[in-house]
């Protein structure tokens, strides 16, 4: 199996855990001009996307202190919570990264704030790093 994809895997977004979305947005926004981009709230988070080129960051606040974002927080402060590669195949992804030992958080694809389905890998399998993988 081929694991080279037509439009090849790139960077979807980076999500960011802030404190308070509002007192950080007015830098990616109005210094660094970055487009604000509609998204859903999703996972106990407020999440504001701003459009970076082909990519978005998203800027994460906890709704409450026992969500994902309210765990990493209060365990490693601000700063990149997670990176998402859009892929071709997320059940072949899934299935290769599943071979290949790697831990997966969703052993299946689930509805992610884009409305698009995604899976997040552990970061015990990827140096540290949370890795989420969505669809094109």
């Amino acid at each position: 199996m081929s694991t080279s994809s037509p439009r090849g895997t790139r960077i979807a977004h980076i999500g960011l855990a802030v404190e308070s979305i509002e007192r950080i947005l007015p830098f990616y926004r109005d210094i660094l001009g970055m487009p604000e981009v509609p998204l859903n709230n999703e996972d106990g988070a407020l999440i504001t996307g701003l459009a970076a080129g082909d990519s978005l960051v998203e800027l994460l606040q906890p709704q409450v202190s026992d969500s994902p974002i309210g765990r990493f927080l209060t365990k490693r402060g601000q700063g990149i919570h997670h990176i998402c590669f859009a892929v071709d195949d997320l059940e072949g992804t899934l299935a290769r990264c599943k071979a290949a030992g790697l831990r997966l958080i969703d052993e299946v694809p689930r509805k992610g704030a884009e409305g698009k389905r995604i899976a997040f890998l552990h970061p015990s399998s990827t140096a540290g790093v949370l890795v989420e993988f969505t669809e094109y």
